[in-house]
């Protein structure tokens, strides 16, 4: 059977000691879950004073974790169990140790699958390492400041007008999107004179996101009644047809996106609706994060769908 093995770290400004305690504690991971943050109906159920822990939600399906080995203030062995939509096993276990004044924490996995499914293998690695990605962000507010600065609202299906648009593609590591973004929405802003005021008709497009190899391919653009004659050399055009879009809005630093859009896809992939394979998601800003608390940030993900 094809053996899966993820682990993805994150430094944390907290003591080893405030960090285990929260890791060994299945009472305090619902805050920073990046399961349940997808899923906010689902059912969550501690027990044996937070070393069992059992969930059922529509999009997270249903399983259990509990806590089987500890050695304090090192390491924390879990035992995971998926029970549905599928049933499979995994063990994990997460390691702090000091670093740099705070505490350096790695979440592990070891698991299998199916041997017909061997050619998922690196995907659902993957995918795996998002997750924890995820989490590992979510754990660290909540860490350092009390709180997770990530929350997500889901906003149902409206229709879209449509619009045109033009602006800079890109295909780049997922590493450097960021700095790309930064340079493209800079030099929109000062191709259309809105300066660094991104919430002025602007929006990216998604064509492609390719996790196993960290590839994404991006447009950033600004939108247009009808598009002006004086378009950039190497910018790229284009026309949005009407269609309907079904939308997440997502509250916080942009680094916590990914909440949004996993979510957005989970929606998609349990087919509470049916995505336009041809219609690329895309991103609109509420407000300017040069001038906004990045814990403030409104960002709508909107999915086309029929």
């Amino acid at each position: 059977m094809p053996k899966i093995h993820v682990v993805r770290s994150a430094q944390i400004n907290a003591p080893v000691s405030k960090v285990y305690d929260i890791v060994s504690d299945l009472g305090q991971w619902t805050p920073w879950s990046p399961w349940l943050i997808m899923d906010p109906d689902a059912k969550v159920d501690v027990k044996d004073g937070g070393k069992f822990y059992r969930w059922e939600g529509n999009r997270v399906g249903t399983g259990t974790l509990e806590v089987i080995s500890e050695d304090k203030n090192q390491r924390v062995e879990f035992d995971l169990k998926f029970l549905a939509p599928w049933k499979s096993e995994a063990k994990t276990w997460m390691q702090v140790e000091p670093n740099d004044g705070g505490t350096k924490l790695s979440w592990y996995m070891d698991s299998s699958l199916p041997f017909f499914m061997f050619f998922m293998k690196k995907m659902m690695v993957a995918f795996i390492g998002m997750d924890y990605e995820r989490g590992l962000k979510m754990l660290r507010n909540y860490a350092e400041d009390g709180k997770v600065h990530s929350s997500l609202s889901f906003d149902g299906v409206r229709d879209y007008a449509g619009t045109r648009y033009a602006g800079i593609r890109r295909k780049i590591s997922t590493d450097d999107i960021e700095t790309a973004m930064t340079e493209d929405f800079t030099a929109l802003g000062e191709w259309t004179g809105q300066g660094n005021d991104v919430t002025k008709n602007v929006f990216c497009i998604y064509h492609k996101f390719d996790i196993v190899k960290g590839v994404v391919d991006y447009t950033a653009a600004v939108t247009f009644d009808e598009l002006p004659e004086d378009i950039p050399e190497g910018f790229v055009t284009g026309t949005h047809t009407p269609t309907r879009l079904l939308t997440v809005t997502h509250t916080g630093p942009y680094e916590h996106l990914g909440n949004g859009w996993t979510a957005g896809m989970y929606m998609l992939r349990n087919k509470e609706y049916k995505g336009i394979k041809r219609y690329h998601p895309f991103e609109t800003y509420a407000n300017d994060p040069h001038s906004t608390d990045p814990k403030d940030l409104i960002t709508h993900i909107n999915f086309p769908v029929k």
